[in-house]
């Protein structure tokens, strides 16, 4: 009996080894390949490799530290669907309320469930920021709202027709927490998710408060001279300026460890039920009963053998993703600065935890 519990455990940490192994030689192969940014492993809570390579600052030969804040970009909408549910399991509103009752907009018929699962048929409310609004100004909600009513771009579908990503729905759940609570969102993220899960490093910096920090990562894009320099001083196109007071779809900035705080929360009823959490991870049914893949906040996995949600982000300089293998309770954490693509690196390592 002994002997084969002692071969178990010589088999469980010859396994775990060799995935570490496949993991840094993979963390090995982006830095070959010029990433810049921290990687985080973890199975269970626990960390079982910690990557980072790259700069800080480019332009001031400042090393990147693993323990760096980073621009989640549109890893954030998870942290806004949450605070969605945690409304709805206060009573505030419910998944199947019409938009129109808590908001102004000229589109009628869509349903919270509709934004929070992209089958809204929104349009995209950057387009049309970026032909009217005047960029040396900074916008948010307030104002976006105003330009969706006097531009009011034709609708793309009819809700719950089909899926496509739309970050005006998330701009919109944003406004309809303010509307429920009569509090300010960027607060009410803090009190409600930053603070309870001790997220020290995380928050919805405005511009200002963020060249504060003496340890963010700058996002870096390449100039004509394939040098890499800070994204914001291509303001035409950093929306994150001109849009810096926007809240839903973005903004949250945010470290390794905190996200780790964040995965190991979400096994636990520390902010909703699992019943609710459960419900953020199920495919959505269009209108003709087929299934869309995108939750609450998160992209799913096809395949219900393999239950894995994530999330990517994309800001200018930046490129982001989080990953969480529910069943093995094992996730992945890739923070970049430098616009690296992360499609290969996410499913490599995907595949060395699931082998």
């Amino acid at each position: 009996m002994f002997k084969y519990i002692s071969l178990l455990f010589i088999f469980i940490g010859f396994t775990a080894c060799n995935s570490e192994n496949k993991i840094e030689k993979i963390f090995n192969t982006s830095v070959s390949e010029n990433f810049s940014g921290v990687v985080i492993v973890a199975s269970e809570g626990e960390i079982i490799f910690n990557g980072v390579n790259g700069k800080r600052d480019f332009e001031k030969n400042v090393r990147l530290k693993s323990s760096d804040i980073f621009e989640l970009a549109s890893i954030s909408k998870q942290f806004t669907a949450m605070m969605i549910m945690i409304c709805k399991e206060r009573g505030l509103l419910t998944y199947d309320d019409l938009v129109e009752k808590y908001l102004n907009i000229p589109y009628k018929g869509i349903t919270i469930r509709n934004l929070l699962t992209h089958t809204s048929g929104l349009p995209d409310y950057q387009k049309i920021m970026d032909e009217n609004w005047d960029k040396s100004k900074v916008a948010g909600n307030t104002e976006i709202l105003e330009y969706l009513n006097k531009y009011e771009s034709e609708i793309l579908f009819s809700p719950g027709d089909e899926y496509r990503y739309s970050n005006t729905g998330y701009v919109l759940l944003g406004s309809i927490v303010e509307k429920v609570t009569g509090k300010d969102f960027v607060e009410m993220s803090k009190k409600w998710i930053f603070e309870p899960l001790k997220m020290v490093n995380t928050a919805i910096r405005t511009n200002e408060e963020k060249k504060e920090l003496k340890n963010l990562a700058f996002g870096h894009k390449k100039d004509s001279l394939e040098r890499f320099v800070n994204a914001n001083k291509f303001l035409s196109s950093d929306y994150t300026v001109w849009l810096g007071n926007r809240k839903g779809p973005g903004r949250v900035s945010s470290n390794v460890y905190d996200l780790l705080l964040w995965d190991q929360a979400l096994y636990t009823e520390r902010l909703i039920s699992k019943k609710t959490m459960e419900e953020a991870f199920s495919p959505f049914l269009l209108n003709d009963k087929t299934p869309s893949y995108y939750g609450f906040g998160w992209r799913l996995n096809q395949d219900p053998k393999n239950k894995i949600v994530r999330h990517s982000g994309s800001n200018p300089g930046y490129k982001t993703r989080i990953v969480r293998l529910l069943d093995e309770k094992k996730a992945i954490v890739i923070l970049c600065n430098n616009d690296f693509p992360l499609n290969r690196i996410e499913k490599k390592l995907i595949d060395a935890l699931s082998n």
